[in-house]
């Protein structure tokens, strides 16, 4: 730069972090990841009413480790770096001694899983500690694949946060715990879907991450043994199915799953001439 060149005008702290949480979602739309970002505080803060302070902090590690992953993907596209994706990816790529956001998910998510269930003061044996760790993580990782259209996620979420949320019998330990774990993910999801539906913000990695960990806590702790372990299974079915099937082809080819889907969303803006850029979602 020559000196008679003018220095350029230094970009305000508030605005560079807008940017950085920008996005251009599935239908070219430009959408905020700063939702997810809220939802992460607003679970978190309202897990705080389990009265147990390790429920906050799996919560909140769980949200942060999403939000690692929607921050830095984008610079390392930006730098040419593959991105890895789905688990398959994400696994190969460490085998490769790649270590990738969502390597560090994949085995962070389940960690912190595992230490709730295993500080959770429920009497269990060590097996089910491992299903109950097993069904946190597997249910963060799912709402985290639903969420690839505006709504959907959320969709999921609420129902089941809601019946989590239902009110807890008198002198039930276990029960007040569900009931507080399925508030703190049912407030923030019904916040989040107006933006989500009009396509301003999105949940991401952080937001989906985390109300589905609180949904999948809020289940292990109140389900009897034989319907938590049907829970687990038809959760791991669907993460792995997610590896071979697109859940957005089978949506778009069942009439009632696309009327679900498509309820509430804004029509995709009419096609403009010349290259595309598809988002994430």
């Amino acid at each position: 730069m020559s000196a008679a060149d003018p220095e350029p005008l230094p970009v305000p702290p508030l605005e560079a972090i807008r940017t950085e949480l920008r996005r251009t979602n599935f239908s070219g739309r430009t959408v905020t990841l700063a939702e997810g970002a809220l939802v992460v505080a607003g679970t978190s803060v309202l897990s705080l009413r389990t009265g147990r302070a390790t429920d906050t902090a799996v919560l909140a590690g769980i949200g942060a480790l999403g939000l690692l992953d929607d921050l830095l993907e984008p610079h390392m596209r930006r730098a040419g770096r593959p991105v890895s994706k789905g688990l398959r990816g994400h696994l190969g790529a460490l085998r490769r001694g790649r270590l990738t956001t969502g390597a560090l998910k994949a085995a962070g998510i389940p960690l912190l899983a595992l230490a709730g269930a295993a500080a959770s003061p429920a009497p269990r044996g060590g097996a089910m500690v491992l299903a109950d760790a097993a069904l946190t993580a597997g249910c963060a990782n799912l709402a985290n694949l639903l969420d690839l259209r505006p709504g959907r996620a959320l969709k999921v979420i609420l129902p089941a946060a809601a019946l989590l949320a239902a009110p807890a019998g008198a002198g039930s330990a276990r029960a007040a715990t569900r009931t507080h774990l399925g508030r703190a993910a049912l407030l923030p999801a019904l916040v989040a879907l107006p933006p989500d539906l009009r396509e301003h913000g999105m949940l991401g990695d952080a937001g989906a991450n985390v109300l589905g960990a609180a949904v999948g806590t809020a289940a292990a702790r109140s389900t009897a043994p034989p319907a938590r372990l049907g829970m687990l299974a038809l959760v791991v079915a669907l993460n792995l199915a997610s590896e071979t099937v697109s859940f957005s082809t089978v949506i778009e080819r069942t009439p009632v799953l696309r009327a679900l889907d498509r309820l509430g969303r804004r029509p995709l803006p009419a096609p403009r001439p010349g290259p595309t850029h598809g988002g994430t979602r």
